[in-house]
């Protein structure tokens, strides 16, 4: 089983699929191939803080795609609960409802005793490596997630599964 706790930079992030709140299935492998992927893990939707990172990710979304990356936003949060936080928002990147918590785990940011995911920004590169990791407050600011999205790519060969 994959430890997710163990995450950092420069790890391999963990391949998933799952199904976004407009029904098109995602898998990391297949996404990292056009472009970083930034894996935005927020506790819960309508929250003051939660609703401030997916802000800030919409308000600078220009900047993320003019690197080619592209954006996975994920909470424990119901499927309907996801589609109306994205659709509230006017978000245009994807929503992953995670209500079993199988993402969340996988990564290591399941919280203790409730069931939901830390505030944790992933940015993984085309060779599905961690290029860069922000926790708590410093994720709701996409700053260093542009960062990471714009620096040269990594030079190491394609992880393999």
């Amino acid at each position: 089983m994959f430890l997710g706790a163990s995450l950092h930079v420069g790890s391999v992030a963990p391949d998933f699929t799952a199904t976004d709140t407009d029904g098109q299935m995602r898998t990391l492998s297949e996404m990292v191939k056009k472009g970083p992927v930034v894996l935005a893990f927020f506790p819960k939707a309508f929250t003051s803080g939660c609703t401030r990172e997916m802000q800030a990710y919409r308000d600078r979304i220009a900047e993320l795609t003019s690197t080619g990356a592209q954006v996975l936003a994920v909470s424990t949060d119901d499927l309907e609960t996801q589609r109306r936080f994205k659709t509230e928002l006017g978000a245009p990147f994807p929503f992953l409802a995670d209500p079993e918590a199988r993402i969340v785990e996988l990564y290591g940011v399941k919280t203790p005793i409730v069931t939901y995911a830390k505030r944790r920004t992933f940015v993984i590169g085309r060779d599905q490596r961690v290029l860069a990791l922000q926790e708590g407050g410093d994720a709701i600011d996409p700053t260093a997630a542009i960062g990471a999205c714009s620096a040269k790519p990594s030079t190491q060969p394609p992880a393999s599964p």
